[in-house]
């Protein structure tokens, strides 16, 4: 199966927080999206890696998402070294996408940062062909290196490079945010509401949301954006793809 996009999150709502509005999008215009979590979230003061794996398959499902793919990495305790790099090598050597979206190069949260370095120079090292990985069929996969990484904008309020509209895909983000019934406030999920509570736990974070991707809309024309940032400067074929 090739993707078009892989959209790839250190946790496992990562995505659906900072970028599913890009990626419901793109699902409309017929592109084959996937989905990959780097880690279970295991370390999250909410849940557990099974629910929030229950939780992450009913995301996708929602989301019309391919395939998603969990590389069950250490929450908070993964590292930046080679076996970490392969195994995302193997998956965008198995996928290859096109584009791949990858968290913020810098953020509140230490593991979104360490993620964005480990997955862009993933990208590029599934690129070279004297790295060798093998599909689960023990074969030797071809190298494939993305055309784009884009780094979705998550908690701190980065300048961004571009954003996205997702104007018409905002209710539907917010519908899979709180497939995270573990996660999130959500009046209905009455088994977490004694768990302690976080940043993003309490009821005014989806007011939050709301305003958060208004503010970045605003510049650009939008009701609502989605932000991201480049590492490498994009080119431009058409002045008029600009708005």
């Amino acid at each position: 199966m090739k993707l078009d996009i892989l959209a790839i999150g250190v946790h496992p709502d990562d995505v659906e927080l900072s970028s599913s509005g890009t990626v419901l999008r793109h699902i409309a215009q017929g592109k084959a999206v996937g989905l990959l979590d780097l880690t279970r979230g295991e370390l999250g003061t909410r849940g557990t890696a099974e629910i929030r794996a229950r939780e992450a398959a009913e995301s996708a499902a929602l989301m019309g998402a391919l395939v998603r793919v969990n590389l069950d990495m250490a929450d908070g305790l993964f590292q930046y070294n080679p076996e970490n790099i392969h195994k995302i090598i193997q998956v965008i050597r198995t996928y290859q996408p096109e584009i791949v979206l990858a968290n913020a190069l810098d953020d509140r949260h230490p593991d979104h940062g360490r993620a964005a370095k480990l997955c862009a120079d993933a990208c590029f090292y599934a690129g070279l062909a004297k790295i060798e990985t093998f599909d689960s069929a023990g074969k030797p996969q071809e190298r494939w290196r993305p055309k784009a990484v884009y780094h979705y904008i998550q908690d701190r309020n980065l300048q961004p490079d571009f954003v996205v509209d997702i104007s018409d895909y905002f209710e539907k983000k917010m519908e899979l945010i709180l497939t995270f019934r573990s996660q999130f406030y959500l009046p209905s999920a009455e088994e977490y509401s004694q768990e302690l509570s976080t940043p993003i736990s309490g009821e005014d974070f989806m007011a939050f949301m709301r305003a958060k991707a208004r503010s970045y809309g605003r510049d650009a024309g939008f009701t609502y954006a989605e932000a991201f940032n480049v590492a490498r400067t994009p080119g431009v074929l058409n002045l008029f793809d600009l708005v």
